[in-house]
């Protein structure tokens, strides 16, 4: 199993704080976001190699954060040479630039380098294993305006997707998908022929809908508190909650 940490955004909304440091190198507490990231991905045995994507911008800091990486996998950055939101690749972009430099030809653990969780990410593979299909996250969203900036998902008693839609006017249910994903091998060639159709490369939860007409994919559904760092508000607030020791508390 291979992993895919998305980190070429530019994070504009979080300026002037990542007009020049990546949003995940911003720190919490004493360590950075992304450092929180690859901790729970170094539980997860089956991972053999963490590739960091990232853009021309902020490639040498994450050169520099491998430097200081302890961990047991062998991380890699690949520059998408990409310099602007402009001429960005996308999230969708992204993971297929990386399987296609790299030569990926594996299972894939896909996930956002600005989301912190509290959860297992071996759990979540031992659902995967157990199904033997392509897997997405969801959790239980208690602020149902948010689930409007998200994907929503549908799921039937077996936790097969039944609908998926991305930032929904009018949600179906309360189960908001992060982007946490795991794709099997056999999934791959479809990245490729989802973009080459002319769909949407950018936020990563737009393959879902797709691919459910594809494949089946089920969700692992976490009881956890996960926090996504993406305006200046959420990025104070988890400072504060670390802080006094409350990062995780619902």
């Amino acid at each position: 199993m291979q992993c895919v940490l998305l980190a070429a955004g530019y994070a504009t909304r979080l300026y002037p704080l990542t007009e020049n440091m990546p949003k995940a190198l911003l720190k919490l507490g004493d360590k950075t976001i992304l450092e929180m990231v690859t901790d729970k991905i170094d539980e997860v045995s089956d991972v053999e190699n963490i590739y960091i994507v990232t853009n021309e911008k902020f490639y040498k800091q994450f050169e520099k954060w491998c430097e200081s990486y302890k961990g047991p996998k062998k991380v890699k950055v690949i520059d998408d040479h990409t310099t602007s939101n402009d001429n960005r690749l996308g999230a969708i972009g992204d993971l297929k630039y990386v399987i296609d430099t790299e030569n990926i030809n594996d299972e894939i653990l896909v996930m956002a380098s600005d989301n912190i969780f509290d959860f297992s990410l071996c759990d979540f593979v031992d659902m995967y294993r157990s199904k033997n299909a392509d897997m997405i996250c969801a959790h239980t969203i208690e602020n149902k305006e948010d689930l409007h900036s998200m994907g929503v998902v549908e799921l039937d008693g077996d936790g097969k997707v039944t609908s998926f839609e991305e930032k929904p006017k009018q949600p179906k249910s309360d189960l908001g998908v992060p982007p946490f994903y795991l794709y099997k091998r056999d999934t791959l060639p479809l990245i490729d022929k989802y973009l080459k159709e002319g769909n949407n490369p950018d936020a990563p939860g737009h393959f879902i809908p797709w691919l459910i007409g594809k494949n089946d994919v089920y969700a692992y559904v976490f009881d956890a508190v996960r926090i996504d760092i993406g305006t200046q508000e959420s990025y104070y607030d988890a400072c504060e909650r670390q802080k006094n020791g409350t990062l995780f508390n619902n």
